[in-house]
């Protein structure tokens, strides 16, 4: 469960909408979209607590350092840095106590089933956009949290990573985990996501994605 309480985010003295509250059952899959600079990455942000609130607060069914897991946009990672793909991949078992033996069998069944086996010693300046996001992807597949938050998961993916994209959210909010994903493509929104958050000219509305969408069609989102 997510729990947004009078919440407010944005620069000091300037909050990007009205008060928020609003709470998305646990195991539910929403979507937050809205145009550029409307402080949907933002929101995620503070619901992960990587961004502190001008006002309000946010609530968790699940400890945030174990319970969550955040899908960034690939543009804040650095990819000089020195790490192989494999290793990013890898990062995903991050506090998890795992046998050697099992790890490997995860790690290789990841990597095949985003598309990556063959890709594993390649660094990640050696990387397509779409690469690293099916990288970044199958990092998150490896984790057990019961919360993920995903910033534009489909970035830079072409038609097959667009379907395996889709494939493994609705696998994922099968298994009764808690997903909120921003998107900018209505029509993968009205098909995929049942519930969405709307921000727009500094209010947000919550409600059945077709209905939204269909009663904004001219909403510019990115």
């Amino acid at each position: 469960m997510i729990r947004c309480q009078s919440l407010s985010w944005g620069a000091p003295g300037q909050p990007l909408t009205s008060p928020l509250s609003l709470e998305l059952d646990s195991g539910s899959l929403t979507a937050i979209i809205g145009a550029n600079g409307c402080g949907k990455s933002s929101l995620l942000k503070v619901i992960a607590g990587l961004q502190k609130p001008l006002a309000g607060n946010v609530t968790l069914s699940v400890p945030r350092q174990s319970g969550l897991s955040f899908l960034p946009q690939q543009q804040h990672l650095d990819r000089q840095f020195p790490i192989s793909l494999q290793d990013l991949v890898a990062a995903g078992f991050w506090g998890r106590r795992l046998s050697t033996q099992l790890r490997a069998q995860r790690l290789a069944a990841a990597l095949e089933n985003w598309h990556l086996s063959g890709l594993e010693d390649r660094p990640l300046m050696a990387l397509s956009g779409g690469e690293l996001q099916r990288a970044l992807l199958a990092r998150l597949s490896l984790t057990d949290s019961p919360v993920l938050l995903l910033d534009e998961p489909h970035a830079a993916l072409d038609e097959l990573g667009q379907r395996l994209l889709w494939q493994h959210i609705h696998a994922w909010h099968g298994e009764g985990r808690t997903l909120v994903v921003v998107c900018h493509d209505l029509a993968a929104v009205r098909q995929h996501i049942p519930k969405t958050l709307l921000i727009k000219n500094g209010d947000c509305v919550f409600g059945a994605s077709a209905e939204l969408i269909q009663q904004s069609p001219h909403t510019q989102v990115a």
